[in-house]
């Protein structure tokens, strides 16, 4: 107690009433630092039994003995604490802290960014801005919890406002701003096209201003008022309860009809104002201020920690995207999972369709290659052939096999939801029998088309003109870069990644077309049903509608496997796409070029040959894990029994493996 009792000395020996005011602030940032024994002393905090009083709450207490001991610095604390309270703005730090000056998702993310690179000043007048000085450190909350009654009460005699007009003024006047902003944004269009009309009948939020006038007038005429009017003072929390409700139905309306991350920023601002809301009110009503006021600020040290997270901020305002993005990918991917034997016979007719259009591809590559164009515009080109076939075989209602994991990934997260019962434990592994099936099939028929075609165009090219449309010096190229000893695993989990982003592109693209209502405008504008005609129009927008998702699929892919390794490059990022199904018609262009009997011959094809296998289960499995991840965070499942889940898959691949590389007979009941 003796170096506790000397650190206290040393710090009130510092106190100075007349110091300036940034001396003042820093002094109380230091003593908030001695209480909670700060390392800044040199010391660690020791460690202490979790039921055992706070060594914050006992540094106070014997803060407030010495005070009591020493009427000399008790009253130069005063001194301080009264010119602190005259001086500093306290409205911004209950109306203000915590909410965004403009309720934008990025404005809010550039502010956050602001606040953790540049550090905060003790000169300023703003309380908002001193606060993350005075408590910068988020454990504060439990230690200022464990306060009781008769401390606080020591804690307010020495350090709160001495009339009851200069700590009850600030708060009604950040009852008022925070009613106007509250008042404004749930009148402003975007919400209010969004909030159910039947919460907004009895207009909550035009009456809100002039019942909180009514609830802070007899404290604005009365200095000695204990208490506001009952039925006021009800009628007003009413309409906040109605506030909150019709905010509230904004996102039911965003489920339905599209996500907007600044409309979900400014939901969640809306309904963190209204709390604020009725914490100020229980401070300036409560019969027991004091521990009302305690609540409050402990509120305010989480809300000033949680708004210096950035990653904070994007979970929360992106959740609800990331599920409709995952939704509308389940609903893809559906498509995508075979059940019977006509499901997987589609699947490899489709799977062979697309197959033939890369052998195209291919070619166009290598010819895109031989042009020798500068590396920007070699990448540009070589994405627009990617995309153009790519929405090609979209629009002939083929596949290829390396988009579905990023597609049936949110389907197999919808399934998980339900595997703490039998049933939906079996109904899961049903569904991973049917999605490996899917995948084989997808992969087997698009390699059954691509491999054996490439080679044959290469063969009777050199029996009819004497020479292969790809040419040697190409194949050599092609046998050095795709060989399983080089870097081609990390370029096909890379591939895997691009995979994954075109279907996250896709959702949002979906997404923003339904939000801005796209279909009804191509369905009944006025312009659009004069050229094209009523009916016409209406097929047109359901075109649309329909294709939206796949065409920003298939185009973002194209564009990504182009110019993504070209820009990557630039920045001196060695990063290359391997793609199963292009790399098989690379490769049989190669043994093509080389002569079949000749390249056989030859380790380097077989390590070539070696590695498509990897190629394929990387770009597969990358893009499904990293679809799967967001589609369960998405939901809000968490997998709690996997040992569980991999039982029942090891125990139905021991028992029935077929089902996972061919249709079942008839689908399990």
């Amino acid at each position: 107690m003796k170096l506790l009792s000397w650190d206290l000395t040393a710090l009130i020996s510092g106190l100075d009433a007349r110091a300036e005011l940034a001396e003042r602030n820093l002094w109380l940032t230091r003593l908030l630092a001695w209480l909670r024994h700060n390392p800044i002393h040199g010391r660690d905090q020791p460690e202490a039994d979790p039921q055992a009083t706070p060594l914050a709450v006992l540094r106070l207490k014997h803060f407030l003995n010495m005070l009591e001991r020493n009427p000399q610095p008790r009253e130069a604390l005063r001194q301080v604490m009264d010119s602190f309270w005259q001086e500093m703005d306290t409205i911004g730090l209950f109306a203000e802290v915590g909410f965004a000056p403009r309720a934008a998702l990025w404005s809010e993310f550039f502010e956050r960014l602001r606040l953790k690179l540049i550090p905060s000043t003790p000169d300023t007048t703003d309380l908002g801005e001193l606060f993350s000085l005075l408590f910068p450190e988020p454990d504060d909350v439990h230690w200022m919890a464990d306060l009781d009654d008769a401390t606080l009460a020591r804690l307010a005699d020495v350090f709160a406002p001495q009339h009851q007009q200069t700590w009850r003024k600030p708060l009604m006047q950040a009852i008022l701003v925070l009613v106007s902003r509250l008042r404004a944004t749930g009148l402003s269009g975007p919400l209010r096209r969004r909030m159910s009309l039947d919460l907004l009948r009895d207009e909550p939020f035009e009456q809100l201003a002039r019942a909180a006038e009514r609830v802070l007038e007899p404290f604005q005429n009365n200095e000695f008022c204990d208490e506001a009017p009952k039925a006021d003072l009800h009628y007003l929390r009413t309409l906040l309860a109605q506030c909150r409700s019709a905010v509230m139905s904004v996102p039911d309306h965003l489920e339905a009809h599209g996500v907007s991350i600044n409309i979900v920023f400014e939901v969640q601002q809306m309904l963190a104002r209204s709390d604020r809301l009725e914490a100020l009110l229980n401070c300036l009503v409560s019969p027991q201020p004091q521990r009302e006021m305690l609540r409050l600020t402990t509120e305010l040290v989480a809300v000033v920690h949680q708004r210096n997270s950035i990653r904070t901020l994007f979970a929360r305002h992106y959740s609800l995207l990331a599920r409709k993005v995952a939704e509308r990918g389940a609903e893809t991917g559906e498509h995508y999972i075979t059940r019977d034997r006509s499901e997987y016979a589609d699947m490899l007719h489709r799977a062979l369709g697309g197959g033939v259009v890369i052998v195209l591809t291919t070619f166009l590559k290598f010819g895109i290659l031989a042009l020798g164009l500068a590396a920007f515009w070699s990448g540009f080109v070589a994405g627009l052939n990617y995309a153009t076939c790519f929405v090609a075989i979209h629009l002939a209602h083929w596949t290829v096999a390396t988009k579905q994991p990023a597609m049936t990934a949110p389907a197999m997260a919808a399934k998980l939801g339900h595997v703490e019962s039998d049933k939906g434990l079996t109904d899961f592994v049903d569904e991973v029998a049917n999605l490996l099936r899917s995948q084989m099939a997808g992969i087997v028929g698009n390699l059954a088309a691509v491999f054996p075609i490439v080679l044959a165009v290469q063969l009777l090219s050199r029996w009819l003109f004497g020479q292969p449309l790809v040419g040697v010096h190409s194949a050599e190229h092609t046998l050095e870069t795709l060989t399983l000893w080089g870097p081609t695993l990390v370029y096909a989990a890379f591939t895997g990644i691009l995979l994954f982003a075109s279907s996250l592109i896709a959702g949002w693209a979906e997404n923003w077309f339904v939000l801005h209502r796209l279909e009804s405008a191509l369905a009944y504008h006025p312009r659009v049903t004069d050229l094209l005609g009523v009916q016409r129009a209406r097929r047109w927008a359901l075109w649309w509608r329909q294709n939206i998702s796949g065409l920003a699929a298939n185009i973002s892919l194209g564009m990504m496997l182009g110019l993504v390794p070209v820009i990557l490059s630039f920045f001196g990022i060695p990063l290359d796409v391997r793609h199963v199904t292009l790399s098989t018609g690379q490769l049989a262009a190669a043994m093509g070029a080389l002569g079949v009997v000749e390249s056989l011959q030859t380790s380097a094809l077989w390590w070539c040959l070696a590695s498509i296998p990897f190629i394929g289960m990387l770009n597969l499995s990358v893009s499904f894990l990293l679809a799967f991840k967001v589609a369960l965070r998405s939901r809000g499942i968490a997998l709690k029994d996997r040992a569980r889940v991999r039982r029942a898959i090891w125990q139905r691949l021991r028992t029935d493996p077929r089902s996972f590389l061919l249709p079942p007979k008839k689908i399990r009941a």
